[in-house]
């Protein structure tokens, strides 16, 4: 099928109108969950619980996913399953006649797939040499989440991601945060979520509150917590998130700050940085604990310079 753009896919989820098969790509990790999140939002939130599964490819086999799938939605217009890390489903665990049959079901699966569901294939690493990655991709409906063309359609994101975060910021702040942050999605990103934790208790985020907080293309953005991390420094990044979150700070835009920190890991920390800050993520938006302890450990977690030491600390909901 032919590529679908973000506006396109909005407006279908907004409609309760998606198709049976998507798959995201992108090498942007955070915004291909953020964009897998938003399929869940045909569901009320109260029913998310039961029209809505998040699986990992790497922790299921395919019995799991006709499972979720085959299952009818509860009061919403479509059953909602997330698969993320899919090429780790798609692609044998092992070989033999058990893994051919897999395979085989998951080929009549893909070819065919509830009418009553959306499944939404998050792939990491695409190898399209692999007959099943081949089929989902000519099969399924295919969004590049990496991908802002020009300076309308990153107005139009940071428009739709305010929506979603409850965030009010007014038309010329948004073309004033495109204007300093350019079509990079990181830029992007990173430029709301810290003006709006600038900008909290206004009624709205203006052209001014962005100029303030949001350095233009080309500079450096004085990130408290970000910068400690960067140095390794635990004391110093523990110490700017207790004044952040002292001073008012709502966590989730804290977390902005840290995903700012992980995204700029080396490459061989880069992976484990970022699922580190998905665990906080999912832990503080289910109540799995304490935000401020969440964002202590993770604080902790990126400080860590042994890539063995990140495996330790986990916590919160897989």
């Amino acid at each position: 099928m032919p590529p679908v753009t973000r506006p396109i896919l909005r407006k279908q989820i907004a409609a309760g109108d998606t198709g049976p098969l998507y798959v995201l790509v992108g090498e942007d990790d955070i915004e291909k969950s953020a964009v897998a999140s938003e399929f869940a939002e045909m569901v009320d939130e109260g029913l998310r619980a039961f029209s809505v599964d998040r699986l990992r490819g790497g922790e299921m086999n395919a019995d799991d996913l006709f499972a979720a799938a085959a299952t009818l939605p509860m009061m919403a217009p479509r059953r909602v399953v997330i698969v993320f890390e899919a090429e780790r489903l798609l692609i044998p665990k092992r070989e033999g006649k058990a893994a051919d049959a897999e395979q085989d079901r998951l080929e009549a699966f893909l070819k065919n797939p509830p009418s009553h569901s959306t499944i939404v294939f998050v792939f990491g690493a695409l190898d399209q040499r692999r007959k099943l990655v081949k089929l989902v991709l000519k099969e399924a409906q295919v969004v590049d989440c990496g991908i802002i063309n020009d300076s309308m359609d990153a107005e139009r994101w940071v428009k739709a991601r305010a929506e979603r975060d409850k965030v009010a910021i007014d038309a010329v702040a948004i073309r004033a945060l495109v204007e300093r942050a350019g079509i990079d999605l990181v830029r992007l990103r990173g430029g709301l979520e810290r003006v709006a934790l600038y900008a909290m208790g206004q009624s709205k985020i203006t052209a001014d509150d962005v100029r303030q907080v949001v350095a233009p293309s080309g500079e450096a953005a004085d990130f408290g917590i970000a910068n400690a991390i960067q140095r390794n420094d635990a004391s110093e990044a523990l110490k700017e998130l207790t004044l952040a979150l002292e001073g008012g700070a709502q966590p989730v835009f804290v977390l902005g700050q840290l995903r700012s920190a992980a995204e700029r890991m080396p490459r061989p920390r880069l992976k484990e940085a970022i699922d580190a800050v998905f665990r906080t993520d999912e832990a503080i938006k289910s109540s799995g604990g304490d935000p401020k302890i969440l964002l202590e450990r993770l604080v902790v977690e990126l400080c860590t310079r042994a890539p063995q030491r990140a495996h330790s600390a986990r916590w919160g909901p897989r």
